[in-house]
């Protein structure tokens, strides 16, 4: 006859066993969960590109009038901090120190891309001016991509991507603040193709 103690050894053995399996499997299973998780999100921190599009009206000639602005090529070596101060350096003093002028009212045109005059310039000069002082400062030209949105009231709107290594942050004339691209609530609708700045893309984002 098998003693009470005997048993209960004998049961506590058998649910350490089978909990010991069944823990593991629901551990390698919670990870799973936890990587794929993580996995969609690291994918949506970044713009989804969708397929080839035509320039902006205003861009065609872009890359003919300023060679700089379709550039790949690397210059210097950063780390992602020292990228991180001169991205808020630039913007920050590009919003504080251009006045926003319409190209209507400086070029008698409804849109045309240029580097802000003395006057100022619209949301796509701001961009291109942020673009072209943060690649003199040694920022990889394939991480600053301009962008064409719908703002908030679903006007059309010019934005600076900057393609960091954990997601794409907003560039924006209306905020000093850089925002992740999904905080900002724009409809994203063409970009700088990130393997090929010279061609656009077309881009899926609602924010």
């Amino acid at each position: 006859m098998t003693s009470y103690s005997t048993k209960l050894s004998s049961g506590i053995g058998h649910f350490v066993r089978t909990s010991g399996r069944a823990t593991g499997l629901f551990a390698l299973v919670l990870g799973s969960f936890f990587v794929g998780s993580e996995a969609k999100a690291f994918e949506k921190a970044f713009i989804t590109t969708v397929a080839a599009s035509p320039p902006p009206s205003g861009a065609h000639q872009l890359c003919r009038q300023y060679s700089w602005a379709c550039s790949s090529k690397r210059s210097i070596s950063l780390t992602s901090q020292q990228e991180m101060q001169i991205i808020r350096q630039v913007n920050r003093r590009v919003n504080a120190t251009t006045r926003e002028v319409a190209d209507q009212l400086q070029y008698k045109t409804r849109e045309r891309w240029a580097l802000p005059t003395s006057r100022g310039g619209d949301c796509e000069d701001f961009a291109l001016l942020k673009k072209r002082d943060l690649i003199k400062a040694g920022i990889d030209p394939k991480k600053l991509l301009i962008a064409t949105v719908l703002d908030r009231s679903r006007n059309g709107h010019a934005v600076l991507v900057y393609r960091s290594a954990n997601g794409d942050l907003i560039l924006d004339n209306a905020t000093s603040r850089i925002k992740p691209w999904a905080d900002t609530r724009y409809l994203f609708l063409r970009m700088q193709d990130p393997n090929q700045p010279r061609r656009w893309v077309g881009v899926y984002g609602s924010s």
